[in-house]
């Protein structure tokens, strides 16, 4: 299905709507989620309507859920997601901690009572387009393996960085410390395709290439860490610095979102940092320095059969550009997902083809 920014946007904020999203809360929701998919990032985009829709109609997700302050500092609050869906609530925390930036130079929001908010990037980019550096985390239920254990002990705990470039596009990391990310199993497993060995684990840690043997619920086996120990010590820091310090559930105190009792929040967890380079002594020449690293880094010699290097995010944001010009080219598997929202929610507008 190929298909428009603005269109798939407005399909996703209408289906949202009628399903008891306000109109602001259900647009914040459609463009994270159509930013990951206009990326190229299908895992962590529309597919997963479907499953948002079915946590709030049954009560897991509240489709009303405002999200507040609970706490503040002068350069830090506490967030509490009142259970909305986790793009509304990681947009508003997102904001807290920029807002905090613009006052003190640095601000730091922990949301707890939130649920899954898609693409991580997505929040370190609303800095970064401000100016800013932006850092954005969350913790997640526990599928990722150790080093010296047999099943698993963190979540993926996802992490992006983005960073202000001037004339480039922002520098945008976003990663998880699994090997990979669950989501990439679970759509080989929906195509019947084997995966790369080194990605999963058995239930008694040995290497696989069976994506069942993790995408089976309960799992039997884990995703593996990235980097070994270096991607188990990430997680771990991540889990302190969203679960632990925002108060909510840490590790195995979460329920899965997609596979847990859809009427009982999730209370995952998320953590945002944004760095107002402008207050800084260097600010004013931040961006130039950021865009002319990036030009050194493209000039650098290549190795044989090279045809570039690329920085963090740049393979994105050039699918970006042509999905501004040509639409998103979504798979199979989410063009499938989205015309069952589409008969199941009533809403037309999706291209046949």
């Amino acid at each position: 299905m190929k298909i428009a920014i603005g269109q798939l946007e407005g399909f996703c904020s209408e289906v949202l709507r009628r399903a008891g999203v306000d109109e602001a809360g259900a647009l914040t929701t459609a463009r994270i989620l159509v930013l990951a998919d206009a990326w190229g990032v299908f895992t962590h985009g529309v597919r997963n309507l479907g499953g948002y829709l079915q946590r709030i109609q049954a009560g897991g997700i509240r489709a009303t859920g405002q999200p507040r302050v609970t706490a503040d500092g002068p350069a830090w609050a506490l967030v509490d997601g009142d259970a909305a869906l986790g793009m509304v609530g990681g947009a508003f925390a997102m904001r807290t901690a920029m807002q905090k930036a613009r006052a003190c130079g640095i601000g730091y929001a922990g949301l707890r009572n939130t649920c899954h908010f898609g693409a991580a990037g997505c929040y370190a980019v609303m800095a970064a387009r401000d100016g800013m550096i932006g850092i954005a985390m969350a913790n997640d239920t526990p599928t990722v393996t150790a080093p010296g254990a047999a099943g698993p002990v963190m979540g993926s705990n996802p992490f992006a960085f983005a960073a202000p470039a001037g004339d480039e596009p922002p520098v945008v990391l976003d990663i998880a410390t699994s090997t990979v990310a669950g989501g990439k199993v679970f759509l080989a497993a929906a195509r019947g395709e084997p995966i790369p060995e080194g990605w999963v684990v058995d239930g008694n840690g040995a290497p696989t290439t069976d994506p069942t043997v993790f995408t089976a619920f309960p799992h039997r086996g884990a995703l593996t860490p990235m980097a070994a120990h270096k991607g188990y010590g990430f997680a771990f820091m991540i889990e302190t610095l969203t679960s632990i310090l925002a108060g909510a559930g840490v590790v195995r105190t979460l329920a899965s979102w997609s596979f847990s009792d859809s009427s009982v929040p999730t209370d995952h967890s998320a953590a945002f940092i944004a760095v107002n380079v402008a207050a800084m002594p260097t600010g004013s020449a931040f961006q130039d320095k950021v865009g002319a690293m990036i030009r050194e880094i493209r000039a650098l010699p290549k190795a044989a059969g090279a045809g570039r290097i690329y920085v963090p995010g740049e393979l994105e944001w050039e699918r970006h550009a042509r999905a501004v010009q040509e639409g998103i080219d979504l798979p199979a598997e989410v063009a499938s997902a989205l015309r069952d929202v589409a008969m199941k929610m009533g809403v037309v507008g999706l291209p046949s083809s």
